[in-house]
Formats: structure tokens, C-alpha cells, sequence
């Protein structure tokens, strides 16, 4: 295991203290979604931070997306919304297009041509964004617990996106088609709990980030336990778990190449602010490949 260095950039972006800091990325660019209600772009090379618009409530998502023939950033809120935004002009309060939806976002992935957005109710809507946004389905999730995280996963034999893992409270994790012939293609399982039963009793953590390699298409599961599990959905194992850190781990990225997974040791507030006790967040760089392939029949 590997600890990054890294060059650090600060911003001090708002005096308004922030409920939510997600992230993505454009070049040297880096969207901002918060508390407050707003987008922001930071530019990394200026250093300046301009308003790339406004919700009517805390802003829990942002994806960049560059599509065949337009390029935009998709957010969403808990105010039932999702934008999306044209970066040409800046601020830019005139959204390309705003979905209307049922109930709060709590979770969302893109993989071109696909979004998926987890909402509160315990639903997936699943879009196509060729030629901007066209709801194809809306999933009710197998889990019966709050929604932390979703991912998109390929198809084996085309590469194109074809369905989604969604993470949940619960420790627990599910495996969604968005079409399929055989509704036994989607499954649960668990992760991310006590080994011990104590007085009947599992102690059980969320699961906070789901990502899935780029060539094995085996995926890792992020956890309040402070530990990371490695999983091959199709043969339906276990491929690895890793010692436990001393604070959760919030979220997860593996490089394009495959070869490594960076990871984020932080609090993430599951156990209130009396669990706050151990300063030190990092950010740990592993060698995937390997532990992440595929086991061989046997």
C-alpha cells in the first residue's frame, strides 16, 4: 500500500459552512456542489472559483458529461431537481434542461451514454443522454434501506453501459440490469459487517462508494468499517477485503489504466458528532490489478 503525495491547492470558497463537497473534474477545472445551494467551478490553474449556477436546496451531485455532439455538467438536488448546465457563459442561472422528479437525489453516476440517479424513495431513474436527456426507466431498488451510492457497470461483450450497483445503509449491495431476460440477473448481497455476533446482534456500517474496474469489470465496495472489498459480480465471489483502517472509507477512483485505486480515510459522520475523535484524513493509492482480476474456473 502506497500513501500519495500530492501538490496541495486551497480555496477558501465560502464563509457559509458546508454540508456537501463533491467533486468532478474537467481538465484543470473542478466542479463543486454544496450546502449552500450553489454549483462552482474552480479553476486550479487561476485559482478562481466562479458561480456556475444556483438549486433551491442543497446540491448532493455533479457530473461532467461529454457527450458525441454537446458537453454539459449534470447536478442534482434535494430540490427534486436535475440540471443540467452549459458551460459556455458562466454564471449561467438558465439551465440547459431541469428534470422535475418524485422525491430528493441522494446518489447519481454517468457513464456516457447513461446516467443514473438514486433518489429517496428508493428509485433509480435511468437516462439516455444521447441528444440530451431521455428518461428510459425507473427502477425500484431490492434494497430496503437508504441509498449512498450508484455505479455504472459495461457490458462484457460491447463495453456499452448496461446496468448499476447501488449501495445502501445497510451494508449492503445491489446488482441491477436495465434490461434482462432473466429477472435472477439481479441480485443483493452483503458486505461491510461485523464478522461477530454478539448477543444475536451484527454490528453493520454503509456501504459509501461503489467503483468498478475499467478492464476486469469486477467491482469494489467503499465502507464505514474502514475497509474496501473487492467483488466479481457475473461469478458472484468475493475476490478480496482489506484490513481495517482507523476511520471510514468515503469514497473511491480507479485510474484508467487499472493499475491503481486511489481511496479517501476520513470521517463521514456515521456515528454522530461524538464519533468524530481521529484527525488525520488521507488519501491511500493501492495496486488493483492483480487483486481485482477475475478467478479462474476452476
Amino acid at each position: 500500500m502506497i500513501v500519495g503525495s500530492v501538490k496541495a491547492k486551497h480555496n477558501r470558497i465560502s464563509q457559509r459552512q458546508f454540508l456537501i463537497f463533491h467533486g468532478q473534474t474537467m481538465e484543470r477545472k473542478f466542479f463543486i456542489s454544496t450546502g449552500d445551494k450553489e454549483v462552482r467551478l474552480w479553476d486550479l490553474a487561476s485559482n478562481q472559483v466562479a458561480v456556475v449556477g444556483t438549486h433551491d436546496a442543497p446540491v448532493k451531485t455533479c457530473h461532467w458529461i461529454k457527450g458525441n455532439n454537446y458537453s454539459c455538467l449534470m447536478t442534482g438536488s434535494w430540490d427534486k431537481t436535475l440540471r443540467f448546465w452549459d458551460m459556455r457563459q458562466l454564471p449561467t442561472q438558465s439551465s440547459l434542461a431541469n428534470l422535475t422528479l418524485p422525491e430528493r437525489v441522494y446518489c447519481a453516476d454517468v457513464l456516457y451514454p447513461m446516467a443514473a440517479v438514486g433518489l429517496a424513495n428508493r428509485h433509480i431513474k435511468v437516462y439516455n443522454l444521447e441528444n440530451g436527456p431521455q428518461e428510459v426507466k425507473d427502477i425500484e431498488s431490492q434494497l430496503k434501506f437508504q441509498h449512498r451510492c450508484v455505479s455504472i457497470f459495461k457490458d462484457k461483450t460491447n463495453s456499452m453501459p448496461c446496468g448499476f450497483a447501488v449501495g445502501s445503509i445497510e451494508g449492503r449491495v445491489g446488482i441491477h440490469y436495465v434490461e434482462t431476460a432473466n429477472p435472477k440477473d439481479n441480485f443483493t448481497f452483503k458486505c461491510h459487517r461485523s464478522a461477530e455476533v454478539i448477543n444475536g446482534f451484527q454490528e453493520i456500517f454503509g456501504v459509501n462508494d461503489i467503483v468498478f474496474h475499467p478492464q476486469h469489470n469486477t467491482l469494489v465496495t467503499i465502507g464505514s468499517d474502514g475497509r474496501y472489498s473487492m467483488w466479481d459480480k457475473d461469478a458472484r465471489t468475493k475476490l478480496k477485503t482489506s484490513e481495517a483502517a482507523p476511520l471510514p472509507l468515503t469514497c473511491a477512483a480507479i485510474h484508467a489504466s487499472g493499475q491503481v485505486m486511489a481511496y479517501a480515510i476520513g470521517y463521514d459522520w456515521s456515528r454522530g458528532h461524538e464519533g468524530n475523535t481521529q484527525p488525520g484524513s488521507k488519501i491511500m493509492l493501492h495496486n488493483c490489478s492483480e487483486d481485482m482480476k477475475p478467478r479462474a474456473k476452476k
